[in-house]
Order: C-alpha cells, then structure tokens, then sequence
C-alpha cells in the first residue's frame, strides 16, 4: 500500500512527530512495508483456528490459594499519620 509524501506529514502531524524532509522516502517505504504485512496477514484464512493465550503449550505451576501472612492492619494504622473508619487520610492534592 504506497502512500504519498502528504499522506506521511498528516500521519507525522497526527502522531505530534516533527519529521525530517529529507528522510520522507524513508519512512513512505518502511510504513507501506508494514501496512503490506498487515494485508498479508488479514488475508491468511484464520475461521477454523482457536484463540491461544500464548503459542507454546505452557502451563503455570499454581500454588494453594491460602493466606501466608497475619492481619497486621491495627499495627500500621496506628503509626499512620491520620486515621479514620480503618480508612488512611492523606492530603487532599486535587481540587
């Protein structure tokens, strides 16, 4: 898919990128390379393939959904500066 030098300054202008006049061609050539690989791809037949999470067949090792550690809320509510209904107060820095 080429595209024409004014359509590379409008894409530049909309990304907010300054471009360099004399690297234009560049980026005509390597931006029409990748829309052609994006055509290639949406035309591979993909109606009897299932989603995958991931390409390999991996699986994760799970460990026992159990609590490891104490309830230790009391003890770093009450260092806290400031307090209230189990709830720390902090500044208020957006009006």
């Amino acid at each position: 898919m080429p595209l024409d030098s004014d359509e590379i300054k409008k894409i530049a202008w909309l990304a907010r990128l300054v471009l360099d006049e004399n690297k234009i061609a560049d980026y005509q050539r390597e931006l029409g390379n990748v829309l052609n690989l994006v055509e290639q791809m949406n035309s591979v037949d993909t109606a009897n393939i299932e989603p995958l999470a991931q390409p390999q067949e991996i699986y994760a090792r799970l460990r026992q959904d159990k609590v490891t550690e104490d309830n230790q809320r009391d003890k770093f509510q009450k260092i806290a500066p400031e307090v209230e209904n189990g709830h720390y107060l902090v500044p208020k820095v957006i009006e």
